[in-house]
């Protein structure tokens, strides 16, 4: 992991604070690529800002990170790694380098909700144990998927509806979004673009 409290990246406890000078940003890409077609809503899906940022907080290890991952140009090496840790799985603590694109899809994702907290983050990386436990136990967990790759994740974010989570997501087409009601998350992955 990275030093905490750079000037990249922090660890906090609390929820992300959002200027309102950013929120105000966010917000007119969002409207932009509502109106654009989905081919140049694309390229306005990861729009050439100073910075890129995640808060995300683990629902079972009950840690928090709000990070900036991506600046002047480049990933933050150390950034990658705490938010690599955090998506962890946390049955077993093994990590895995979190795709680029789903971390890109979710920075995305808060922007276009005005995200004012930390996603909650149900599962993030699953080990190929991990996975053929749940698939075997009968929990609706594909056989082959994509958590194994680090291309997917479920989460929820307090404040904002499941129904406006998934209508987002879907509105990316950045890939794959699941609706689960009962246990209370969405799905997103960067795989091909479906929904269920």
């Amino acid at each position: 992991m990275g030093q905490p409290g750079s000037e990249n990246y922090e660890i906090v406890s609390h929820p992300c604070e959002i200027s309102r000078r950013r929120l105000l940003q966010w917000g007119a890409m969002g409207a932009l690529a509502a109106v654009l077609p989905s081919g140049v809503s694309a390229a306005a899906r990861h729009p050439s800002t100073a910075e890129r940022s995640l808060s995300l907080f683990n629902t079972h290890t009950n840690e928090e990170l709000r990070v900036v991952y991506w600046a002047r140009g480049k990933y933050l090496k150390g950034a990658l790694a705490d938010l690599d840790h955090i998506l962890r799985d946390y049955r077993t603590g093994e990590t895995m380098a979190i795709d680029l694109r789903l971390l890109d899809l979710m920075h995305a994702l808060a922007a276009r909700l005005h995200c004012r907290g930390p996603f909650h983050v149900i599962s993030g990386y699953r080990s190929p144990e991990t996975n053929a436990m749940l698939y075997a136990s009968g929990r609706g967990v594909a056989k082959n998927s994509l958590h194994i790759q680090g291309k997917a994740v479920d989460l929820r974010l307090p404040g904002c509806g499941l129904p406006v989570l998934r209508r987002a997501a879907m509105a990316l087409k950045g890939g794959g979004v699941g609706y689960y009601p009962v246990p209370d998350f969405v799905h997103v992955d960067v795989g091909r673009v479906r929904y269920w």
